[in-house]
């Protein structure tokens, strides 16, 4: 896949101030990340360049920007065999933009499927890394269900619980993702370097840390947003009151994703925070496989019975309403026609359509994307 299949020539620059922000900026950095929806990432990397727009922006940004090797970031990524997914791309997971100002600037990602279309039906796979026996035959058995039933299955490729959860799904056949908090080519833990490779030749490794980034204890934080943002739902097996775990399930939650728990021994320190998130209510019990895609699927059912009110086209913003206004009444248009005829950026088509497929306005097929037939047609504001 080359950078022209995915965006506009005219996106090239924004994309590659993406890039470039993504190399100098700290994971979750909400502050950078509001500059950057209020003045857009060109002029962004020009203040950190230019230098004098506040502390915020100061001499960290300006000389970590100077040293990060970014435009050689792609070659250098090409030569490992991986690439990079920016906000502007076609690949990339529309729903990373519920994190928010904190959303990532770009991922790398090593593996040949799609990113995007693989973590459509996604569950997070969760828990402690001194897990019990108890907890990593659950992780594997359950992990392996999903996968025969099509699911993929993200985890942090930790010991433990997520481990368990990697192995079980490949052991299926199936396709595992693992979100790293250092960067594609840099395995950890180290232990875990055959099994990362094999996750990278059948399923993906993904990470918002550049090339060469080794991990770091606030990037195990920043990166557990990661697992619940990309996910449908967050399944959490064995987690200690205050854990890792505990920070994904709080992020879950923060975006309304589903939250499940397995329940343990009511003598295990290991199950203390799912049996105190099952008791205050904030996550699911589930005691099997089934528990899980059967509480997903009513979800589903649930969204696709229920009617959209008039007022979903009234919540939409201004440029989504006018991408809407874009689309023909029939056949299906692509991005660049979609550039064309709303007269939209590049990137906010992307982020729109986004929008206006979750919310059911449009469907994807090869072609590009198409209104969805059922609703109503696109009225004047």
């Amino acid at each position: 896949m080359t950078t022209s299949e995915v965006h506009p020539r005219a996106d090239a620059d924004a994309r590659m101030a993406l890039i470039e922000l993504a190399h100098c900026v700290e994971p979750a950095d909400a502050v950078v990340g509001r500059l950057v929806q209020r003045a857009g990432p060109l002029e962004v990397v020009d203040r950190i360049r230019r230098g004098g727009a506040g502390k915020r922006l100061g001499e960290g940004l300006r000389a970590r920007l100077a040293d990060s090797g970014a435009p050689s970031a792609e070659a250098r990524a090409t030569a490992i065999g991986a690439r990079i997914v920016t906000r502007v791309d076609r690949e990339w997971p529309r729903q990373l933009h519920d994190l928010g100002a904190a959303a990532p600037f770009a991922i790398w990602v090593l593996g040949a499927a799609d990113l995007r279309l693989t973590l459509l039906r996604s569950v997070a796979m969760v828990g402690a890394r001194a897990c019990t026996g108890y907890g990593e035959l659950i992780a594997r058995t359950w992990s392996a269900a999903l996968a025969e039933c099509s699911w993929t299955v993200v985890s942090g490729g930790a010991f433990g619980i997520d481990a368990a959860a990697h192995r079980g799904a490949l052991a299926a056949d199936g396709v595992t993702a693992c979100i790293l908090a250092g960067g594609v080519d840099m395995p950890y833990p180290r232990a875990h370097e055959a099994l990362l490779a094999r996750i990278a030749d059948e399923g993906l490794l993904v990470s918002e840390s550049p090339l060469g980034i080794e991990v770091r204890r606030q990037r195990f934080l920043s990166r557990n947003r990661l697992i619940a943002a990309l996910t449908r739902a967050t399944v959490v097996v064995e987690a200690a009151e205050r854990s890792g775990t505990m920070a994904t399930a709080r992020a879950a939650t923060e975006m309304a994703r589903p939250l499940m728990a397995v329940p343990g021994p009511v003598t295990s320190p290991a199950s203390a925070g799912c049996h105190r998130m099952i008791g205050e209510g904030e996550a699911a019990l589930v005691t099997s496989a089934d528990d899980i895609m059967g509480l997903l699927d009513l979800g589903r059912s649930q969204a696709s019975t229920n009617p959209a009110p008039r007022a979903n086209r009234d919540a939409l913003s201004s440029a989504e309403r006018r991408l809407l206004d874009a689309f023909p009444a029939r056949g299906a248009a692509t991005a660049e026609r979609l550039v064309s005829s709303s007269g939209l950026p590049a990137s906010a088509v992307w982020a729109g359509v986004g929008v206006l497929a979750s919310a059911g306005w449009i469907t994807e097929d090869p072609a590009g994307w198409r209104l969805v037939r059922d609703r109503p047609p696109p009225q004047p504001s």
